[in-house]
């Protein structure tokens, strides 16, 4: 394979092609012939189809009409009505960023006007939907990679060489082993070490944010070594599965990231937020904003069902997770059909209003990692719709009652789920119009749902394209931008939905309410996302009725009169009776079944109850284990 551009270049003419290289597991082709660029009468098609790898012929940058003329030229081809903001360059690829309220209007139909700009500017154009709700995350992402477009090229370029270019390490025999760094009975701190004689893989790599003593993943082990590490894969962007991925940049990681493209941009998010945290309490931060910056340079997002070469010898496939917004499913294809392994990260297998449910087919399956959270045998969830109707009944007591309600949530996923739930409420007249206070990062990763509607339920979506039906606009919605306007909320009389994070009232501003609301007994909080063992949120799950903060050298202690309720139904992960419907419904049947991400009892449960129904070989191993797979 790594002849493959010499092979290329032998099946079109030599005069055509100015420059060719990798972006990643693609192949990039340049010319300066303009009618080449234009029809190259099916020569790169058949290429595609003879090799089977991804192929694209772009002009090169010295024949592209200069980027001001080339603007002026777009405005005039695209229709008003299309609506169109950015227009952004990316000069080392040819390639233009065209962003508009409208895309199917800027593609024009059967992709006409995207054939009349390659034509007039020879630049390649890319449409991407305007976020209805502003993002400047969003904005500062795609500013990252444009002003280092430079840096990517060849950092893309170096991937490719390093997948085709044959074997670093000398193949020997074909073996695959899985180390657990973190989550290996427990919940947080998500980390697996894949090895083959080729390849050195990270499956997430995350942060145990209610542990202080084993917060972060043992990358002490003796089998892992940074210098030596090939790629990391994020499934989603909840911080116990990305947020230690900047840590790995500051101490000189500078290989790829995978992941969908709102995970990218949400766990920059969270991370950026886990810093300002740690600050606020005081604390060293682990790692800084300039490494979440050189993260997003490192990452290469792709969209669900999309096949890449990230090793030599591994090949991955993203599939919807069902968990939150861009999560997945991660199918690797280890070897030539050597082996076929699916890491759930977490998963949802069943529809939410925001989701739709984790997928179960897939081309090949022999081994199945699969997440535990709520697997033991007493993990029964109540149904969605069961939990709804308490919840809208909570709301209305307390409200009606004059109290204030306090919902903790995780900045992504969670809280868009029940930002859903209570428009739907009050839209129907189940609730009366009531202000719904948003604090913390809900807002910002909120703008990036809109963003990316492609990854949302079809219903969602729909409602997302049409701007005066978008749920997440609705008047109800109060954003707050920080101390002084929440000092506002705690000040205001009469009653209210407050929703913030973190939703393990692990730092964040949830504590900041929950310190205000308390000690009243018309208030109520709702607990609707998985609270860690040793966090406030899972003490106050237990009944604690006195909590301790330190303010300083002083300690304050704050009475717990509030009404706590718990909703199991709104998780984003499977139940016991869904995890096990998921293992009997993938396609194909696995031959094994490897449990993580749960506590103890709950990973031994369902390790057993998977092995007795199913027949097949299951494991639950402690964290520090290696399993060897093949």
């Amino acid at each position: 394979m790594g002849e493959i551009i010499k092979e290329i270049l032998k099946q079109l003419p030599e005069e055509k092609i100015s420059d060719a290289g990798f972006e990643g597991a693609n192949i990039v082709l340049y010319t300066k012939d303009k009618q080449f660029f234009l029809n190259n009468e099916g020569l790169i098609k058949k290429i595609v189809d003879s090799i089977k790898k991804r192929v694209e012929l772009r002009p090169d940058p010295a024949i592209t009409v200069d980027m001001e003329t080339a603007e002026k030229e777009i405005k005039k081809i695209i229709p008003e009505e299309a609506k169109i903001g950015n227009v952004i360059f990316d000069p080392q690829r040819s390639i233009v960023i065209i962003e508009a309220e409208k895309p199917g209007l800027a593609i024009g139909k059967q992709g006409v006007l995207l054939r009349e700009i390659r034509q007039k500017c020879l630049w390649v154009p890319l449409i991407n939907r305007t976020p209805p709700i502003k993002s400047q995350l969003i904005e500062n992402i795609r500013s990252v990679l444009y002003q280092h477009s430079d840096y990517r090229k060849k950092f893309l370029d170096k991937i490719g060489h390093r997948i085709y270019d044959g074997w670093l390490r000398g193949k020997k025999e074909e073996w695959i082993r899985v180390s657990y760094l973190g989550s290996g009975r427990q919940v947080g701190r998500s980390c697996l070490f894949l090895q083959t004689p080729e390849s050195r893989i990270l499956l997430d790599c995350g942060i145990d944010v209610a542990n202080e003593k084993n917060a972060y993943p043992a990358l002490e082990a003796p089998e892992f070594r940074i210098e030596e590490l090939d790629a990391v894969i994020v499934s989603h962007s909840h911080l116990d599965h990305s947020g230690f991925v900047p840590y790995l940049i500051k101490f000189g990681y500078k290989g790829p990231i995978y992941c969908t493209a709102p995970t990218r941009d949400v766990m920059a998010l969270v991370q950026l937020d886990f810093v300002k945290i740690q600050r606020g309490e005081g604390k060293d931060p682990i790692y800084t904003s300039e490494e979440v910056k050189e993260m997003v340079k490192h990452c290469i997002t792709l969209e669900y069902d999309e096949v890449t070469d990230i090793t030599p010898d591994v090949r991955i496939t993203f599939y919807n997770a069902g968990h939150i917004l861009g999560s997945s499913l991660v199918h690797l294809h280890v070897g030539n059909g050597l082996h076929n392994l699916v890491y759930t990260g977490d998963l949802k297998y069943g529809k939410t209003h925001l989701l739709e449910p984790a997928v179960t087919k897939f081309p090949r399956l022999e081994t199945l990692m699969i997440e535990a959270t709520y697997g033991g045998k007493d993990n029964i969830l109540p149904s969605r719709q069961e939990d709804e109707a308490r919840f809208a009944n909570v709301i209305k007591e307390t409200i009606n009652g004059g109290g204030r309600v306090l919902i903790p949530v995780l900045g992504g996923g969670r809280a868009q789920e029940i930002m859903l739930v209570i428009e739907n409420l009050i839209k129907n007249g189940e609730l009366k119009d009531t202000p719904v206070y948003i604090d913390g990062m809900i807002w910002d990763i909120t703008a990036i749902h809109t963003a990316y509607p492609e990854f949302l339920s079809n219903r969602v979506r729909k409602l997302i394209f049409h701007k005066n039906q978008n749920p997440f606009l609705s008047k109800i919605f109060k954003k707050v931008g920080g101390k002084k306007e929440r000092k506002v909320v705690f000040e205001e009389k009469g009653s209210c939905i407050i929703m913030a994070t973190s939703g393990m009232l692990v730092g964040g501003p949830s504590v900041e309410y929950f310190k205000n609301m308390a000690s009243f007994s018309k208030n109520s909080i709702l607990f609707v996302s998985y609270q860690g063992e040793g966090s406030l949120g899972r003490r106050i799950q237990r009944g604690e009725k006195e909590i301790v903060f330190r303010n300083g050298m002083k300690q304050e202690v704050t009475e717990v009169k509030m009404r706590v309720y718990t909703f199991d139904g709104f998780t984003g992960h499977s139940g016991r009776r869904e995890l096990m419907s998921y293992v009997y419904k993938c396609q194909p049947k696995p031959k094994r079944v490897i449990i993580n991400h749960g506590e103890n009892s709950r990973c031994l449960d369902l390790a057993s109850s998977i092995h007795k129904i199913n027949r097949i070989e299951t494991s639950a191993p402690r964290n520090l284990e290696c399993v060897r797979v093949k």
